[in-house]
């Protein structure tokens, strides 16, 4: 008997980077998703240039990407730690500065948490640099007040946009 087909889930993922050239970084790994078995790019924010938060280092690049995909949750980690691993990211210490930092942030409406697991992303309500691109594409993903409670964290639009 066949297999019956995963239907798409709509996804939400955060893209950072603050090592060698971001935007190419950003650019490039948007490629490597959209290019993921059962999966293709919905939407794309426009990049962001954040100051380090909780760490040391040169500023961000940030951005926010949707994604339909037929893979699930702890599929599409692997696929993104991989794309992590090929463009170089290292993890010496918690928040160093990174050649690229990729997450899963919504997963349709799925709450999952496991050792190496946690959607919706435990920390994206803290941080603007995920809610601001998040806001652009989803609006209706961002809950009433989040905005004005990391309104404070200092984040630049950029005039080119990811894709």
């Amino acid at each position: 008997m066949a297999r019956a087909e995963r239907s798409e889930v709509l996804a939400y993922l955060g893209l950072g980077a603050n090592l060698g050239d971001a935007r190419a970084t950003l650019r490039s790994a948007t490629q490597s998703i959209a290019a993921l078995p059962a999966t293709r790019l919905v939407a794309a924010s426009s990049l962001y240039c954040t100051a380090p938060l909780e760490a040391a280092g040169p500023d961000y690049l940030n951005a926010v990407i949707a994604v339909a995909t037929r893979l699930n949750a702890p599929e599409l980690l692997v696929h993104l730690q991989q794309i992590e691993r090929q463009a170089g990211r290292e993890r010496p210490y918690r928040n160093a500065p990174r050649t690229l930092d990729l997450d899963i942030l919504l997963y349709g409406e799925a709450s999952i948490s496991s050792a190496w697991l946690h959607i919706p992303h435990p920390r994206m309500g803290e941080r603007a640099f995920v809610l601001v691109p998040l806001a652009e594409i989803a609006p209706d993903r961002v809950k009433p007040g989040q905005l004005g409670a990391v309104g404070a964290q200092p984040i630049e639009r950029l005039t080119s946009a990811l894709r």
